[in-house]
């Protein structure tokens, strides 16, 4: 008899989003939004600038523990900067099925809320000072947070960690 499929909630990782949220008391808001095909779509779609979506990229350590990297939109991480910061040698990206099990969340969907691990958060220093648009555990869904609500309530790092794209 063959398995039958995971039953997955359809609002499981919106609901650990919100309710990571308020167990730290970070007001956020969920919407729902159509895909985009670029960062400018994405943008527009949700009224705001480029800059104001902030991608979570998880990123990899040599000792195969993980940190997310806040970078907003038209930048990407420096990795002699990150190196430098998180004193080592080696850093990567890993591979979606890897990023999933570290955080119970799919690529274009992750955000350091409601992560099955609470990986340490390092942010870009621009990310301070404005409200911005993240992933929020599922596909279809962007939410908003004050950036230095986030921040404060994930004790972040905040350096600069990034370049121009």
């Amino acid at each position: 008899m063959a398995e039958s499929p995971e039953v997955v909630e359809p609002r499981a990782g919106r609901r650990r989003v919100e309710d990571d949220a308020s167990a730290r008391g970070i007001p956020v808001r969920i919407v729902e939004r159509p895909a985009a095909r670029s960062l400018e779509e994405a943008a527009e779609l949700l009224g705001i600038h480029p800059a104001d979506i902030v991608k979570t990229l998880v990123v990899k350590r040599s000792d195969d523990t993980f940190v997310f990297a806040l970078v907003p939109g038209g930048r990407k991480i420096s990795w002699p900067k990150l190196r430098a910061l998180l004193h080592v040698n080696k850093l990567q990206l890993p591979d979606a099925s890897v990023a999933f099990a570290a955080t119970g969340y799919e690529r274009g969907t992750i955000t350091p809320f409601g992560s099955t691990t609470a990986w340490p958060v390092i942010a870009d220093e621009t990310v301070a000072g404005r409200t911005v648009s993240m992933g929020a555990g599922e596909h279809g869904y962007s939410l908003f947070v004050d950036a230095d609500a986030l921040l404060t309530g994930f004790d972040a790092t905040v350096a600069d960690i990034t370049d121009p794209e």
